[in-house]
C-alpha cells in the first residue's frame, strides 16, 4: 500500500476534475455520480425481503421505520471502483455537499464501503484552489442529525407516494402519481386557473391628453384622475366578479369619456398642484436559489432545471459558490471582494460607508451557506471569464457577479414630481388630469444591475417608476391642450404561473428547499399535471381531478401550512431537537386520538383534529369517480376526466329553458360530448366554446358507409390527437383473442383534411394504405415491390429496405411507378436526408475525439464517437455546452457499456440485494462515531 495515499469521494466526474487538479499527487479524487443505492420498489425486491415487513414500503413502519436499502444495478461497478481504491488509501475523506443530500450520500457510502481506515468528513462551499486546500485541513464527523432529516423526507414521501397514489389509480387513472410537494404545487397552479375561470372581464374608460405650458419642446402626457371630485375608476378598483369595489368611484363608459375628452380640447386647463419628493432605491440581496431561478427565467429564458444544471456546472468547475441555498448572508471575504470591485469599477461614491448586510424573510430559510456568488476572495468580472466561458454558462455568471457587486453599492436616488391640472367643462362638470415622472439623479447600484420583473403590466407605480422627465411647472400656470382622445380598457385576470413565479409562492409559503424546486416543477410537468405555453404554466383536466380529490378527501395534505410545518419539523430533526421515528410513527399512525399533527415539541404541529396518514387512508369512504371528475363550467354543461382524456358533456338537453327548466316538445335528451384537445386552456374552456365543439362533434363517429369488400362500417372520428378513420367490427370478429385477434383499421386523416367533409371514397383509400405503387426489376433479376406508406415522420416510399421520403401527403395517392423510379434513382441520401450534426461541441477532454450533437432514433444525443450519451431532459441541442456534453459522456462511461445480457443476470442481483441489511440507526450512530 502507497504510504501517505487518501482517497476523495465526491458526487460528480466534474467535480472530482477540478477537485483533483488542487490536491497534491497523493490524493486520489473519484465520483459516485450521485447516490449510490435508495430504497427499492416492491417489484426490484426479493421474493424472501417482500413477503417481511419491508414489502410494502421497502420501510418496515412497525419497527423504528427502518429503511431497507440496495445499491442500485447501475452503480455496482462504481462501488467496485471505489472498494479497489480504497484498499490503496489510508484516509478517507468524504467530500460530498454540504446539505441534507449530501451528508446522506456520504453516509451510504460508509455503510457499503465499509473503510477500516480513518474517515473524514470534507466540506467546501466554493470549488477554489485556496477553499479545497483549507477544507483537506479542516474537516469534520459525519452529521448524523442532518441523515435523520434526510432519510425522514424519503421515507415520508415514500409512505405519502404509495398510500395515496393508488387512491388516483382506483378513482381519477391508473399510473397517477401524489407527492408531498409536487401535489401542492400542482394545487397552486390549479387555484390560479380557478380564479381565471370566475374572473369577468370588466372594461373601463379614461381620457389621455398631452399639454403644454408653452410649446411641443415641453409636451407631457397625463391622464384623467377624477371628475367632480370622485375619482376615475381604474383597474384595481373591480373585483374578480366585475363589480366596483366602493361606490367612491365614477366608472367612465366610451360615450362619457367621448364627450369629456371632446369639451377638454377647448376648456382653460390650468396646474392646481405640483408635489415633488425624494425617490431612492435599494439594491436586491445576493441571489438564492429561488430568486436565481427567478432572475434566470425573467432574463436568460432558462427553465429551472436548465438554470440549475448551468450553475451546477458553475460550481463544479470553481466559478460560484454553491448554488443550493436560501440564505442572502455573504461572508466578511466575499463583502470585501464585492466592495472593492465596485469601488474599482464605478468609483468610491458608488460603495456605501458600511457593507450591506440582508435578512432573509421567507419561511422556514435556513442561513446554512452563504448566498450564492461569484467564488474566491477576488472575484473575476465577466470580461475575465469571457474566454473560458460560453453561452448560458457566461450568462448566468455575469448575472450572478452583477447582482453580487451590485447588492453592495448606493442606493439610487432622484426625485419623483406629481403635477395636477384641472379645467371646467362646458356642461359644468370639473376635471382633473395628473401626471408623474421620476428623475434619477444618481444611479447608484444601477449601474451594475436591474432586477427584473414578473409581470408587465402597466400601473400607476410603475409609470411613477419610469425614468420620465416634467417639464417645470408651478400652480396656477396656464397649458395649452395638443391632444386629448378617449382611452378604453379592460380588466385582466390574474396571470398564470410561470415556472420563476411558481418558485416564488412556494418558497413563500415555505413548501420544498432550494434543492427541490426545479424538480418539483419539472416533475409536475412530466406527469401530466401541467402544460406550457410559452413560459405560462397550464393545468391540465387531469389536475383538476386529482387537485379536488386530495382537496376533499386529503385535506390535510394539500394545505399549505402543513405541508409548511412538515418543512420545519424536517428543520427540527436536522438540528436535534426531534427524533426520526417518533415523528413518522405520528406522521403514519397518529397518537391517542389519532391525530396526524399535534401539539408536542418536535412533532407534527398543526391542529388536534387530524388522522394519522394510515387511518386517513382506511377511512376514505365512498369516493364518486365521476363527481370528482367533474368540472362544471356552467348553462349545462360540464368537462369531465374519463379514462382516455378530457371531454365535455351537454348535461341539460337541448330545448330546455335553463331559467325554468321547462322542456319543449322538440327537446333532444340525448346527451352530447366532444373530446377537448390538448391546445384549449381551461379558463378558455367557456360554455359557448364548449358548444361549439358539440357542434363540431355532431360529425364524429358518423357511419360514412360500408366497405364493399367486407361489409364493416367505416366511421369519422375526432380523437384526442387528431381526427381519424377506422372500421366497425362485428361482435364476432372484435371477441377473438390471440393469434386470431383482428385489429380494426384505422388511419390519420391529412393535414388539408376536414372532418365534416370526410366521404366514404376518401375513407377507404385512407384505410387500402399502404399502396402498392408496382414493381421494380433489380440488378440480380429479382422483382421488389415499392410501396406508398404514411410513417411517423410522414409520407415516404419502401422498396424492401430501401425507403424514400416523398414532399406531400397527397403523393400517397397519387405517386406513378415511373415517378417512383426517378426518385429511387437518385443517390440515397442517408441520416434523413444527410443532416449535418445539430451542434458541434470541440475536443472531449478524456478522449481527446470531436465531440457532436446528433439527432437520433430516440432524441438528440453527444458523441465523440466511441461514447454515446442521450440528452436529458431540460437540454436543448442548440444551448448544450462543450462541458454539458463531456459530463454527460463520463456519466455514460461512468456507467459502462449498456447491453441486453444484464437483464440475464437478475439471479446474481436479487442475491446480492439479499446481502444488504436494513439500515437500523445504532449502525449509523457507530459509523459516525467511527468517522
Amino acid at each position: 500500500m502507497a504510504e501517505g495515499r487518501k482517497l476523495v469521494i465526491v458526487e460528480s466526474p466534474a467535480k472530482a476534475k477540478t477537485i483533483g487538479g488542487y490536491l497534491g499527487k497523493d490524493w486520489d479524487v473519484e465520483a459516485s455520480v450521485g447516490h449510490i443505492r435508495d430504497i427499492p420498489t416492491p417489484s426490484e425486491m426479493p421474493a424472501d425481503i417482500k413477503k417481511g415487513p419491508f414489502g410494502r414500503f421497502g420501510v418496515d413502519v412497525d419497527n423504528g421505520f427502518e429503511a431497507y436499502y440496495v445499491v442500485d444495478n447501475d452503480k455496482k461497478k462504481k462501488v467496485a471502483e471505489l472498494k479497489r481504491l480504497l484498499k490503496n488509501a489510508d484516509e478517507l475523506y468524504l467530500a460530498t455537499d454540504e446539505d441534507r443530500e449530501g451528508e446522506a450520500i456520504a453516509w451510504h457510502l460508509l455503510e457499503v464501503l465499509k473503510p477500516k481506515v480513518p474517515v473524514k468528513r470534507m466540506v467546501f462551499h466554493e470549488i477554489t484552489k485556496e477553499a479545497i486546500q483549507r477544507a483537506s485541513t479542516n474537516t469534520r464527523d459525519l452529521d448524523v442529525a442532518l441523515v435523520d432529516a434526510q432519510e425522514t423526507r424519503r421515507i415520508l414521501d415514500r409512505l405519502y407516494g404509495y398510500e395515496v397514489s393508488p387512491v388516483l389509480w382506483r378513482k381519477v387513472k391508473a399510473g397517477l402519481s401524489a407527492g408531498r410537494v409536487q401535489s401542492v404545487a400542482t394545487r397552486i397552479v390549479v387555484e390560479r386557473e380557478r380564479e381565471r375561470m370566475a374572473f369577468v372581464r370588466a372594461s373601463y374608460w379614461d381620457v389621455e391628453g398631452d399639454f403644454t405650458p408653452d410649446g411641443a419642446s415641453n409636451q407631457f402626457t397625463a391622464r384623467l384622475s377624477s371628475v367632480d371630485g370622485n375619482r376615475v375608476a381604474m383597474g384595481r378598483d373591480f373585483n374578480d366578479d366585475g363589480t366596483l369595489k366602493g361606490k367612491s368611484v365614477v366608472h367612465l363608459d366610451q360615450a362619457t369619456a367621448t364627450s369629456i375628452a371632446t369639451q377638454v380640447l377647448t376648456c382653460q386647463v390650468a396646474v392646481t398642484s405640483v408635489q415633488e419628493k425624494p425617490y431612492t432605491r435599494r439594491p436586491s440581496a445576493p441571489f438564492t436559489t429561488s430568486t436565481l431561478q427567478q432572475e434566470a427565467s425573467r432574463k436568460l429564458r432558462l427553465s429551472s432545471k436548465n438554470a440549475m444544471r448551468v450553475a451546477q456546472r458553475l460550481y463544479e468547475n470553481g466559478y460560484i459558490t454553491y448554488m443550493r441555498t436560501d440564505s442572502t448572508t455573504l461572508s466578511e471575504a466575499a463583502l470585501t471582494a464585492a466592495r472593492q470591485q465596485a469601488r474599482d469599477l464605478y468609483g468610491a461614491e458608488y460603495v456605501p460607508q458600511s457593507p450591506r448586510l440582508y435578512e432573509k424573510k421567507v419561511k422556514n430559510a435556513q442561513e446554512a451557506h452563504e448566498a450564492i456568488r461569484p467564488a474566491g476572495d477576488r472575484f473575476r468580472t465577466p470580461a475575465q471569464v469571457a474566454g473560458e466561458l460560453r453561452g448560458d454558462e457566461f450568462a448566468l455568471y455575469e448575472l450572478i457577479w452583477k447582482r453580487t457587486v451590485a447588492s453592495q453599492m448606493a442606493d439610487a436616488r432622484g426625485s419623483t414630481a406629481t403635477v395636477k391640472l384641472g379645467g371646467t367643462l362646458e356642461d359644468g362638470r370639473v376635471v382633473e388630469f395628473s401626471a408623474s415622472g421620476t428623475v434619477i439623479t444618481f444611479r447608484g447600484f444601477l449601474a451594475a444591475y436591474e432586477e427584473g420583473r414578473d409581470e408587465e403590466r402597466a400601473s400607476k407605480a410603475a409609470e411613477a417608476e419610469e425614468e420620465r422627465r416634467l417639464p417645470k411647472l408651478s400652480e396656477g400656470v396656464s397649458l395649452t391642450v395638443v391632444r386629448a382622445e378617449p382611452d378604453g380598457h379592460e380588466t385582466t385576470p390574474p396571470p398564470r404561473y410561470t415556472e420563476a413565479t411558481l418558485v416564488k409562492a412556494m418558497e413563500e409559503k415555505g413548501i420544498g428547499r432550494p434543492s427541490t424546486y426545479a424538480s418539483t416543477v419539472g416533475t409536475i410537468q412530466d406527469r401530466g399535471y401541467v402544460n406550457t405555453r410559452g413560459s405560462a404554466l397550464i393545468p391540465t383536466w387531469l389536475a383538476f381531478a386529482v387537485t379536488r380529490l386530495l382537496e376533499e378527501h386529503f385535506t390535510e395534505l394539500v394545505d399549505y401550512d402543513f405541508t409548511a410545518s412538515m418543512e420545519e419539523d424536517l428543520d427540527r430533526i436536522a438540528g436535534g431537537d426531534a427524533q426520526r421515528a417518533e415523528w413518522l410513527k405520528r406522521f403514519y399512525f397518529g397518537e391517542g386520538d389519532g391525530a396526524l399533527v399535534g401539539s408536542e415539541p418536535g412533532l407534527p404541529d398543526a391542529g388536534n383534529a387530524h388522522l394519522g396518514l394510515k387511518q386517513l387512508v382506511e377511512d376514505l369512504g365512498d369516493i364518486d369517480a365521476r363527481a370528482i371528475s367533474t368540472i362544471d363550467i356552467g348553462e349545462g354543461i360540464v368537462v369531465r376526466v374519463g379514462r382516455y382524456g378530457p371531454y365535455v358533456e351537454e348535461t341539460v338537453p337541448r330545448g330546455v329553458d335553463l331559467s325554468t327548466g321547462e322542456m319543449t316538445d322538440d327537446a333532444d335528451t340525448t346527451p352530447r360530448r366532444a373530446t377537448i384537445n390538448d391546445d384549449i386552456a381551461p379558463d378558455e374552456m367557456t360554455p359557448a366554446r364548449a358548444r361549439e365543439l358539440l357542434e363540431q362533434s355532431a360529425d364524429d363517429g358518423k357511419v360514412l358507409g360500408q366497405d364493399p369488400e367486407n361489409g364493416r362500417d367505416i366511421v369519422a372520428k375526432a380523437g384526442r390527437y387528431g381526427p381519424y378513420v377506422t372500421e366497425v367490427l362485428d361482435e364476432e370478429t372484435a371477441a377473438l383473442k390471440g393469434k386470431n385477434k383482428v385489429k380494426p383499421r384505422t388511419a390519420s386523416l391529412f393535414k388539408d383534411m376536414d372532418l365534416a367533409t370526410m366521404d366514404l371514397e376518401t375513407a377507404l383509400k385512407l384505410l387500402s394504405l399502404p399502396r402498392v405503387v408496382g414493381t421494380s426489376t433489380e440488378e440480380d433479376g429479382s422483382v421488389v415491390e415499392i410501396t406508398a406508406q404514411n410513417g411517423r415522420y410522414g409520407p415516404y416510399l419502401k422498396k424492401g429496405t430501401d425507403s424514400r421520403s416523398l414532399v406531400t401527403e397527397q403523393q400517397l395517392f397519387d405517386i406513378t411507378l415511373e415517378e417512383a423510379l426517378a426518385i429511387y434513382a437518385q443517390p440515397k441520401q442517408r441520416g434523413r436526408a444527410a443532416t449535418a450534426p445539430l451542434k458541434e461541441l470541440g475536443n472531449d477532454p478524456v478522449s481527446g475525439r470531436p465531440m457532436v450533437v446528433k439527432d437520433g432514433r430516440f432524441g438528440p444525443y453527444v458523441t465523440d464517437g466511441e461514447t454515446n450519451s442521450t440528452l436529458r431532459k431540460g437540454d436543448e441541442p442548440e444551448s448544450i455546452t462543450p462541458e454539458r456534453g463531456a459530463e454527460l459522456l463520463a456519466e455514460k462511461r461512468a456507467k459502462g457499456p449498456t447491453t441486453r445480457k444484464r437483464a440475464a443476470k437478475k439471479a446474481p442481483a436479487k442475491k446480492a440485494a439479499k446481502k444488504t441489511t436494513a439500515k437500523k440507526t445504532t449502525t449509523k450512530k457507530a459509523a459516525a462515531k467511527k468517522a
